[in-house]
């Protein structure tokens, strides 16, 4: 019997292979349509076109704007009116009392989402409805309420003020009205990831040997970790600019209780629209920066995921 190889000649001698065999193996190319089927999509230069302009309309030139209206300042006007000593403590309250919020609605966030996903109990649906509040409620109905209930003699503050405890006109009001507008922004970010994570994924590490504890630690909160970040990131966004619901119960006193956003609202209201610009830019490339950070950790995280 001849070898493979022999054979292989063999064949390639009885038939061989020619232009005209090789051309009718392959098979025939399919036709161009003459008129392109037009799809119900518009295509991409449109798309990308109208959402490069909406952009630039909304976005790039009112920020280009506060640029360069601030750039009409001499570098010394700018450190003066953007890093003035009430500026700086008007900054540090609001990024400060944004941060604390942020990270109280991340705890809690957490918490009442896993029991609107996990559980079925009584009133589920309007616990659900009541997340979504600070989205319907105008900020200044919100700023009145929480100084209606957390003021010296309010229904809640009624309470505190016999234990020393001052929930309104001080920077922790401030703190109170941040965590009440930042909520649904975590919990509306984490509920679709917990409900893609499976109930199994928990009872395979307790089959494991996984206690509660390490089930939370090494199984949920790492699937959780991107989502979590995400929705920290949009709750802090939100308490950094947030004015209307603040003002009502911050007391706004200079250096103590005067946030950034209203400072603004100050130095417009006496023309110094430079200025204004300055403090603006000041808190948009602080912003900025935090947002950044918090990407960048986020993107890490998602690597390990």
């Amino acid at each position: 019997m001849a070898p493979f190889g022999a054979r292989r000649r063999i064949l390639d001698d009885d038939h061989p292979m020619t232009a005209e065999t090789i051309s009718m193996s392959r098979p025939p190319a399919a036709r161009r349509p003459l008129f392109r089927r037009r799809s119900a999509l518009p295509g991409f230069g449109l798309t990308l076109g109208v959402t490069l302009t909406i952009l630039s309309l909304i976005v790039l030139i009112p920020l280009s704007a506060i640029a360069i209206k601030a750039s009409s300042l001499s570098p010394a006007q700018f450190v003066a009116a953007a890093f003035s000593e009430r500026a700086i403590a008007a900054y540090r309250l609001s990024f400060g009392a944004a941060f604390v919020a942020a990270v109280i609605n991340g705890v809690f966030g957490v918490l009442t989402t896993w029991a609107l996903v996990r559980y079925d109990f009584p009133g589920k649906s309007v616990v659900n409805a009541l997340v979504d509040l600070p989205f319907a409620l105008p900020t200044a109905v919100a700023g009145i309420a929480l100084a209606t209930l957390y003021s010296p003699n309010g229904w809640v503050g009624q309470y505190l003020t016999p234990l020393g405890i001052k929930a309104a006109y001080n920077p922790v009001g401030v703190t109170i009205a941040l965590t009440f507008i930042g909520l649904p922004f975590v919990v509306r970010t984490l509920e679709p990831v917990m409900r893609d994570l499976s109930a199994d994924v928990e009872e395979a590490a307790a089959s494991l040997g996984a206690g509660r504890i390490d089930t939370i630690l090494r199984v949920i909160l790492p699937a959780l970790g991107p989502a979590w970040l995400t929705g920290f990131a949009l709750a802090f966004a939100r308490g950094v600019g947030e004015y209307g619901s603040v003002i009502f119960i911050a007391g706004n006193m200079p250096y103590k209780s005067e946030i950034a956003p209203l400072l603004i609202i100050i130095q417009l209201e006496q023309f110094e629209y430079a200025n204004a610009a300055a403090i603006a830019l000041v808190m948009l490339g602080v912003s900025f920066l935090m947002l950044l950070i918090i990407n960048a950790v986020q993107a890490w995280s998602r690597r390990f995921s």
